[in-house]
């Protein structure tokens, strides 16, 4: 075959082969999920599966990262008063761009600030959960950014205890709180400034029989993904992680399917959070980091340094 003959085949397959490289490189693209996690007490933006290369945080023991919608920002408590019971933990909320730079801190220090995320409805406001004074109740706080310490605001009072999970676009927080007349469960609430907060309890036939934990919204509002743990005596290990379908208007969850550890196993098997593209859930056991594809029923590890210890990951663009 001559070369001028080889270079005209070329040629002509050239755009097809073009296509079919770049449809290939694009399904490969589509489980490239991006994600901050914990990793030896440092966070971490990584594509999952791959092997870090350096923290965007550092020399701190630093938790549970929150990716914005935006995709800009995350926000993350920082550890800095450590005790045996961790309900009295010292922590600074802080914010810091995706990319490691204009690390912001929000709060002062001296509380006990937990579970950090953001708001869906386009105001990109950092709410969490502090604990009051002298209760075992907390209250959820909300702040801006660029906001000093001290600036923060209450979204709900003290009388009671309301914990947040997670945001709507719509500006209600999925909830568990026990408000007056109405008991502990689980609620979408509609925070009110100058007085007591709606709060509309959610339908679920599994809070019966014991708690649901850390529980996420997916981007799209109609699933949730979540901890479950038999029985009201709290403990951390061997829960049982689930996905549901989430109705926003009724409100509800139903459908429950569990995906890891149904046995129970006295494994912290935890932090179940969904991809960008709600195609996976990203979780934690064992000190590794695991993707499960609802789809296929399928999981696998995605981290790689099995010396470290790796915990609360997070997907890009997706507020808990």
């Amino acid at each position: 075959m001559s070369h001028r003959f080889a270079l005209q085949i070329l040629t002509a397959v050239s755009p097809f082969l073009t296509a079919v490289c770049l449809l290939k490189n694009a399904e490969g693209a589509e489980k490239r999920h991006r994600a901050a996690y914990y990793k030896d007490g440092e966070i971490h933006v990584n594509i999952l599966g791959t092997p870090e290369v350096k923290p965007i945080t550092k020399g701190h023991w630093d938790f549970k990262p929150s990716w914005s919608k935006t995709g800009d920002k995350l926000v993350f408590f920082r550890r800095l008063v450590n005790t045996k019971e961790v309900s009295n933990w010292k922590t600074a909320i802080c914010i810091i761009n995706a990319n490691g730079t204009e690390l912001h801190q929000l709060t002062d220090g001296t509380h006990t600030d937990f579970n950090q995320t953001w708001t869906r409805d386009g105001s990109n406001t950092p709410i969490w959960n502090r604990r009051t004074s002298g209760s075992q109740r907390y209250r959820v706080f909300a702040s801006k950014i660029g906001a000093k310490p001290g600036e923060e605001i209450a979204l709900t009072p003290e009388e009671f205890n309301t914990w947040a999970f997670s945001c709507l676009k719509d500006g209600r927080i999925l909830v568990r709180a026990n408000p007056p007349k109405q008991g502990q469960g689980y609620y979408l609430m509609s925070p009110h400034l100058d007085g007591i907060p709606k709060y509309e309890r959610i339908q679920c036939e599994l809070d019966k029989g014991g708690i649901l934990a850390r529980i996420s919204l997916s981007v799209d509002e109609k699933r949730v993904c979540f901890e479950y743990q038999k029985g009201f005596k709290k403990s951390v290990h061997g829960r049982t992680l689930y996905f549901a379908d989430f109705n926003v208007r009724k409100p509800a969850m139903t459908n429950f399917k569990s995906f890891a550890n149904e046995e129970g196993k006295k494994i912290w098997f935890a932090y179940p959070r969904w991809t960008r593209d709600q195609s996976e859930i990203v979780y934690h056991a064992g000190r590794k980091l695991f993707l499960y594809t609802p789809d296929k029923d399928t999981t696998k590890q995605v981290s790689t340094d099995n010396q470290a210890d790796y915990r609360y990951p997070h997907g890009e663009a997706t507020p808990k």
